[in-house]
C-alpha cells in the first residue's frame, strides 16, 4: 500500500522545507509551487484562475501517476480547506493510498516574515504582498483530527 502525505499550512509555514525531509525515507514530492514555476508563473501570485487550475490539475495528475507507480508521496501544497483535504484524501483512497495530513504550524508573525524575505530566487520563494500573506494566512482552515489521520509539526 502507498502513502500519500498532505503537507498543509498557510504560506510561509515551513512546507517544502519540511516536505524534504520525507524524501530519505523514499517518498517522491509533488509540490504545487515547483509545477507552477516551470509552467512560468514565478512573479505573479496568485495565479489568474484559468493558470491556477492547470497548475492544480497538473498536481493532481503527477500524484495519481506517481500513485499508480506504487510510490510513496509527500505532496506539498497549501490544502487551505478541509475541501482541498477531503478532495485529496478521497483521490489517496482511489489509489489504495493510506493518507496522512500533516499540518505545519507556524506562528502568524513568524510565516509573514518568511513571505516578506522572499526574493523569487525559486520555487519555494514566491513573492506575496504582504496583504496577499495575511489573507492567506488568515482563511487558512486549521485541520481537526476529525477530518481523519492527522499529525501536527512545528514550523522551522
Amino acid at each position: 500500500m502507498s502513502h500519500l502525505v498532505l503537507l498543509c499550512g498557510p504560506a510561509g509555514a515551513g512546507k517544502s522545507t519540511h516536505a524534504r525531509r520525507w524524501v530519505p525515507d523514499g517518498y517522491a514530492v509533488a509540490s504545487l509551487d515547483e509545477l507552477a514555476w516551470a509552467a512560468g508563473h514565478a512573479a505573479v501570485h496568485p495565479l489568474p484562475d484559468d493558470a491556477a487550475q492547470r497548475v492544480a490539475d497538473a498536481l493532481r495528475s503527477r500524484v495519481e501517476i506517481l500513485l499508480d507507480q506504487g510510490r510513496d508521496v509527500v505532496v506539498d501544497s497549501s490544502f487551505w480547506s478541509r475541501a482541498s483535504r477531503d478532495e485529496y484524501r478521497a483521490l489517496g483512497a482511489a489509489h489504495g493510498a493510506d493518507t496522512l495530513v500533516v499540518y505545519v504550524d507556524t506562528p502568524r508573525d513568524v510565516a509573514l516574515a518568511r513571505v516578506a524575505a522572499r526574493a523569487a530566487a525559486h520555487p519555494h520563494d514566491v513573492v506575496l504582498t504582504p496583504e496577499t500573506a495575511a489573507a492567506f494566512h488568515d482563511g487558512f482552515q486549521v485541520p481537526t483530527p476529525d477530518e481523519g489521520p492527522l499529525e501536527v509539526v512545528p514550523g522551522w
